[in-house]
């Protein structure tokens, strides 16, 4: 990690830089593979899963009897930890369903709003070196919340055209309705377009490389909406004096071992704290199996001194962190302060892979500084709010003239007229 000594707020703009990638050749390669599954269906999802997944398929969907033999492969630890991850995070989605109020804006004009699920999503789940099961449950719960018609998933096989079986066992449990062996830029492409098996979804929700974020924004430009931009994944923890090194240093390792292009921050006012973790990071990372991984993610990655928690949490306001952990001794009161960051985590105990796997909360969140303008994934998420108004003879009398005015300082003469032949129907008392 680069480390930064009290650095000056002229700095800021480099530390919180982001690894940049070349994506020209990358958006030519997704914009041909996604044309050709718009095309040609099922046959392009097949050619594209022999060539990227190695595997020749002889159907795209999941059966139920190959979820039936998944649920025999989890064993009944994983499937209980997997059962208790999913009560937990339902229970935190239920509790934010949305409760509309009719208002009366003037006497004769009442509005409403009406939240109505989006009728048909997919989900994407990533299922290479980490087939993301928690993932399921994180996009599937609250999409059956909202009560969605038709929660399609699509995930990439193995050589064996199997699905990894606790993505299954955990689809099962979170309620999705239909399972398909597809990964990549395919997979986007033909839950956008739809294919002869595969519906065309509304919205596509998951993580995934840089090809399938490429590929999820490119069809969000005229074909479906997404659940927000995202890229590689990153954490920055704040740490004063009283914060252990080595549960520091495991919260950046926790990051750092997602990808290769991942991104860690630390942010202390102690030094003695920064050679403590610099050390804990060199013991701890010996340890993972990840370790080749998670070290080239540390070379993209900043360990920074500052003298005051006022310079700590503007620096974090500034990065924008996919997700933010926060220990110091007065982490209550700095919390008081985060404008900008996905997901929270406060305390010493208080890890990031809680929110990843069990706590409750959604680990679908914004990276790349997206969280200045987007939140993680909730249940306002899977639906669209729908407004309603409703006008009486005393609603025109009260708002008819303004209107009219309105209309005419805008020089749209019809819509001064749908209104003006009401106010004269209201005072012919019709």
């Amino acid at each position: 990690m680069k480390t930064y000594q009290y650095p000056s707020r002229d700095q800021w703009s480099e530390i919180v830089a982001r690894p940049r990638l070349d994506l020209a050749k990358l958006n030519q390669t997704v914009a041909s593979v996604l044309h050709d599954v718009r095309q040609r269906g099922d046959e392009a999802v097949r050619h594209y899963e022999q060539q990227f997944d190695h595997v020749l398929l002889d159907s795209l969907r999941v059966s139920d009897q190959e979820i039936d033999a998944a649920e025999q492969q989890v064993s009944d630890d994983l499937r209980d930890a997997i059962i208790l991850a999913h009560h937990n995070i339902k229970v935190f989605h239920v509790s934010q369903r949305f409760v509309g109020q009719k208002i009366k804006t003037q006497e004769g004009v009442t509005c409403w709003q009406k939240s109505v699920a989006i009728e048909r999503v997919g989900l994407y789940i990533p299922g290479g070196t980490a087939p993301l099961f928690s993932t399921v449950l994180m996009l599937a719960t609250p999409a059956r919340i909202a009560g969605c018609r038709e929660i399609v998933l699509s995930t990439p096989p193995d050589r064996q055209g199997k699905v990894n079986p606790a993505i299954l066992v955990a689809a099962r449990i979170a309620g999705v309705h239909k399972i398909y062996k597809i990964g990549g830029v395919q997979a986007i492409g033909a839950m956008a377009y739809g294919t002869q098996t595969v519906p065309k979804v509304y919205k596509i929700f998951g993580p995934g490389n840089q090809y399938v974020m490429a590929a999820k924004q490119h069809v969000s430009l005229d074909d479906v909406a997404i659940d927000m931009p995202a890229g590689p994944s990153e954490v920055c923890v704040l740490a004063d004096h009283t914060a252990r090194a080595d549960f520091v240093a495991a919260d950046l390792l926790s990051q750092a071992e997602h990808g290769t292009d991942s991104q860690v921050l630390l942010i202390t006012t102690s030094e003695t704290l920064l050679h403590q973790v610099a050390s804990e990071l060199q013991r701890q990372l010996d340890l993972l199996p990840r370790k080749q991984i998670a070290a080239q993610a540390l070379d993209n990655s900043r360990a920074v001194l500052v003298r005051t928690t006022d310079e700590m949490t503007d620096l974090a306001n500034a990065y924008a962190p996919e997700h933010l952990v926060i220990q110091t001794r007065d982490y209550e009161q700095l919390a008081d302060r985060v404008v900008n960051a996905g997901s929270v985590f406060l305390g010493p105990y208080a890890c990031e892979s809680a929110g990843d796997y069990a706590s409750g909360t959604n680990h679908t969140l914004p990276t790349h500084g997206y969280a200045t303008a987007y939140n993680g994934v909730n249940l306002d998420s899977y639906c669209r709010k729908i407004t309603f108004q409703h006008l009486t003879a005393e609603g025109i009398r009260h708002i008819g003239r303004a209107v009219e005015l309105m209309a005419d300082a805008e020089q749209l003469a019809a819509h001064r007229n749908a209104m003006t032949v009401r106010i004269k129907a209201v005072g012919d008392g019709q």
